[in-house]
């Protein structure tokens, strides 16, 4: 493949590089991005018109690829709410808290737990599994949301998605761009997976310990609008006096074992992705709706349409600062021909991916650069906030790498993916760690600089020992 960069590539990473400074500064980027999507507009259409529908094009664009998650975030929180309206959350984590009792042992088992669910059914529907459970029993520890947020992100998003060993999603994409078999990629990922995984998570654990003693980590930090607080603050009269003690201790058991029929299920049916995040939010509308009826009796239909509509906001006011990032995002890969036509150039695999693919053949070629490369190219196709999109060129450029370095094929395509799906899987890139932010209810711009140092020093440390694996 010979791709030719144009003004488009480079005005496009211009924006990045300008978006990415932004956040480190703690400034809002909204109308950066919206700028961004204007000019890519008048660059490659020369017309006004054109240009500006491409900026409400290019939400509605975003939005529809976020719809699943804000459906699925919106409908947990309604759950959260009346469960913590009726008393059934506090009978719910009683056994939790028990076995739960320091901030680390919460951190951990959290995390630990969010692994091993989404090794069987990618991380969104553990996060809502976990969140609904397992967030109000590290907040009674003194473990704050933030750093829940991050063990779910790490644990979840980082290491069991780069690795994929189950689903093996990601190395069945990265293996057949590279033209090995899938087995390889899976067993050169294994010490890959595992050095990130260790360094990043105890660098982590290590950040949250000493900002909990400093006190530059508490349970506000990063804090917004939470199902616990709504339920607080709304003004609503509670309503646990509706239902008997019996009552909410029989339903505070019934709820996990409806989400672990989910799970039984998932397993069963071999669901995974969007199908396994669906019959999660299914179950938990229902149980909102039952719960609701039961508590409320003879305003149960108005109090239920009310805590779906609580959670709809909510659900829109998390997402609402993330649509235009994500907007303009998005055009780094597919978004931009579906929203400005065709025209870029022939061979073209994207804005993003071309950018990799050129940068991947700048640079001269030994098993030390070459992993580093591949790290760099990993985390590039990483930034439209998939993960997936780019590991296909990662694998790509792994096969051409290993030609010229003479070894290495399955651990470089092991070390892009591993990369490309930390960065934008939802460890980094803010609109795709949204499930995990808005479940915690942390500002999802705060979860991510939070992660930025781990995930950092993790890619640091794996791609040193790759180099050493090739």
């Amino acid at each position: 493949m010979d791709v030719t960069l144009i003004s488009l590539h480079w005005v496009y990473l211009l924006f990045i590089v300008l978006i990415i400074g932004f956040m480190v500064l703690r400034r809002d980027t909204t109308i950066l991005c919206i700028v961004g999507i204007f000019l890519l507009g008048v660059l490659s259409t020369h017309s006004l018109e054109a240009s500006v529908s491409g900026v409400f094009n290019s939400f509605i664009y975003a939005i529809k690829e976020l719809l699943g998650t804000i459906l699925i975030i919106s409908i947990i929180v309604a759950m959260s709410k009346v469960l913590t309206r009726t008393g059934i959350n506090e009978a719910m984590i009683s056994p939790f808290a028990k076995l739960i009792r320091t901030p680390a042992l919460a951190f951990w088992v959290i995390g630990i737990v969010m692994m091993i669910i989404s090794w069987f059914f990618w991380p969104s529907p553990a996060v809502a599994l976990i969140g609904a459970v397992l967030l109000p029993v590290a907040l009674r520890v003194g473990l704050p949301a933030l750093a829940v947020a991050m063990s779910m992100n790490l644990f979840g998003h980082g290491i069991a998605l780069s690795g994929d060993f189950v689903i093996q999603g990601a190395p069945k994409l990265t293996a057949d761009a590279a033209g090995i078999p899938v087995a390889d990629v899976i067993s050169a990922s294994v010490p890959l997976v595992i050095v990130m995984g260790v360094v990043t998570t105890v660098t982590a654990f290590w950040m949250v310990r000493r900002d909990l003693r400093s006190g530059s980590l508490t349970a506000d930090t990063g804090r917004t609008v939470t199902a616990q607080a709504a339920a607080d603050e709304d003004g609503t009269p509670a309503a646990a006096s509706f239902l008997s003690r019996p009552a909410r201790t029989t339903l505070a058991v019934i709820i996990p074992l409806l989400f672990l029929a989910d799970v039984a299920a998932m397993f069963v049916l071999k669901l995974q992705g969007g199908d396994a995040t669906a019959l999660i939010g299914g179950t938990a509308l229902l149980a909102m709706l039952l719960i609701s009826l039961l508590a409320h009796r003879g305003k149960g239909l108005e109090q239920a349409t009310s805590y779906l509509i609580d959670g709809f906001l909510f659900g829109f006011r998390v997402f609402g600062p993330v649509i235009p990032i994500a907007a303009f995002f998005y055009l780094g890969d597919s978004a931009f021909t579906d929203i400005f036509g065709k025209v870029l150039p022939a061979g073209s695999q994207g804005l993003v991916n071309d950018l990799g693919f050129a940068l991947a053949h700048t640079v001269p070629l030994n098993q030390a650069i070459g992993a580093v490369t591949l790290t760099v190219v990993g985390a590039i196709t990483g930034l439209d906030g998939s993960g997936f999109s780019g590991i296909s060129l990662a694998g790509s450029i792994a096969h051409l790498f290993s030609t010229a370095i003479g070894s290495g094929i399955a651990t470089l395509t092991a070390l892009g993916q591993i990369a490309a799906i930390w960065v934008g899987g939802g460890t980094l890139i803010p609109w795709a760690l949204i499930p995990a932010a808005a479940i915690c209810g942390v500002d999802p711009f705060e979860l991510a600089r939070r992660n930025l140092v781990p995930v950092i020093v993790g890619l640091v440390v794996t791609t040193i020992v790759a180099m050493f694996l090739i």
